[in-house]
């Protein structure tokens, strides 16, 4: 089980060089990937009394493809994962450029996780439609996949024609794989159909168990190896208790996760530093694991 990290968007701040010392650092620990989560704008609760959202306009967030390929820059082996990028409010051929540029950028580096989103003020602000977003995704990861594949494609689709045309340069990796978030009915659907791994929203508990189950079981119905499909668990940095942390490593591996992420986010952690040395006391239990 390969054991990666994070990165604390909503308190790392916009100095480049607190970013590259995590990026590094993060490395330097022997940690997988980095995992970094996607909002494009915030909303302003203020004006929205029922809001109820965890991230408004006062929270910072990189965006995941440019902060990958600075990163990309000042690392070696690290992998990114987006985890994950809101794909149908985005043009999905500008995706695929995007995510093939950070792919070669990278060394074939890139492990591009998607999902369909909850918040329908980015959408607004973006030009997308926010009730069919889940459909649409599954003809964009269609369309993802060929401009990865093919020099040239002719596509038309309910939502998306390429009229003989194609991206340059290609990706290091043909395709890119696509990992989704969700758990409901529908994505773990189209997880079980399309998709190349998971990124549970439950702990590694008999809820998830059973999710999984259902996943490998749907996917051997769609003539697919279940084991194919990689699990990513996220174990939180919480209260600092490394004993809670070594639960959770082998309640995942119990799971047959292949992937976990440690989160430090909003644990209250006041500096970057303090994050760094957050995944310094998680890489030593990952260490003796």
């Amino acid at each position: 089980m390969k054991a990666g990290v994070v990165f604390p968007q909503t308190e790392i701040g916009a100095d480049p060089n607190y970013i590259k010392d995590y990026g590094q650092a993060a490395e330097e620990l022997d940690f997988s990937h980095i995992l970094a989560y996607d909002h494009v704008i915030g909303a302003n609760p203020v004006s929205r009394p029922n809001w109820r959202a965890p991230y408004s306009h006062l929270d910072m967030f990189h965006e995941p493809v440019v902060l990958f390929s600075y990163l990309a820059g000042v690392t070696r082996r690290i992998e990114f994962c987006t985890g994950v990028i809101i794909l149908p409010q985005r043009q999905t051929v500008l995706v695929a450029k995007q995510a093939a540029a950070l792919d070669v950028l990278s060394g074939g580096r890139l492990r591009f996780g998607i999902g369909i989103g909850w918040n329908p003020v980015e959408y607004e602000a973006l030009g997308a439609d926010f009730k069919n977003r889940g459909r649409r995704s599954e003809e964009q990861i269609e369309v993802l996949r060929q401009l990865w594949t093919h020099p040239t494609l002719t596509f038309e689709g309910r939502w998306h024609k390429i009229t003989d045309a194609g991206i340059n340069p290609l990706p290091v990796q043909r395709p890119i794989p696509i990992w989704f978030g969700g758990s409901d009915e529908r994505a773990l659907g189209r997880l079980a159909r399309t998709g190349d791994g998971w990124f549970p929203l439950v702990g590694p508990d008999e809820k998830c168990r059973a999710m999984i189950d259902k996943i490998r079981n749907d996917a051997k119905a769609a003539g697919r190896e279940p084991q194919s499909i990689g699990i990513e668990g996220r174990i939180s940095y919480g209260q600092g208790i490394p004993d809670a942390w070594q639960k959770d490593l082998e309640a995942w591996k119990n799971l047959g996760a292949t992937h976990v992420s440690f989160n430090t986010m909003k644990s209250g952690l006041m500096s970057p530093s303090a994050h760094i040395e957050a995944i310094r006391r998680f890489a030593l239990v990952t260490a003796a694991s």
